[in-house]
């Protein structure tokens, strides 16, 4: 990985690391509303997703696959979300998002329908367990 990976301040601001792996760091959001994975590849310039190069995209579908199991395992999603809007934040960043029909945005996308809920840290702790105990797993 290089050296010169930084992650966008406003990822850094929202999130919770979770792990690095292969490619990309594992960031949680920090909105107990959802169960929230955002992936970020530790590249540097990377703006799009087809900015990402032909080496990296095997392992990045891989880790978006891997991260998109280990919330369907923890939560029993009943439909998993994905997006990579970069709107607000330029750096490359896939939101995976576990849904469910009794999700206060469902079934719309879940930006600006409530405001975020941040983890209570009892509750985050046993996030990051169960989440990392499904990384084992997938």
């Amino acid at each position: 990985m290089t050296d010169d990976f930084v992650l966008h301040e406003g990822l850094a601001a929202d999130c919770i690391t979770l792990d690095d792996w292969p490619l990309c760091r594992v960031l949680l959001m920090n909105d107990a509303t959802y169960p929230w994975l955002i992936l970020v590849p530790r590249r540097p310039g990377l703006r799009d997703f087809h900015d990402v190069g032909a080496g990296d995209m095997p392992r990045f579908t891989d880790e978006i696959g891997k991260a998109s199991r280990a919330l369907q395992s923890a939560f029993k999603a009943e439909k998993m979300n994905l997006a990579a809007l970069g709107n607000m934040v330029p750096q490359l960043h896939v939101h995976i998002i576990a849904r469910f029909t009794s999700d206060p945005a469902w079934p719309g996308p879940i930006w600006g329908k409530v405001p975020a809920a941040p983890y209570e840290p009892g509750a985050l702790q046993v996030r990051v367990d169960l989440l990392k105990e499904a990384f084992e797993e997938t």
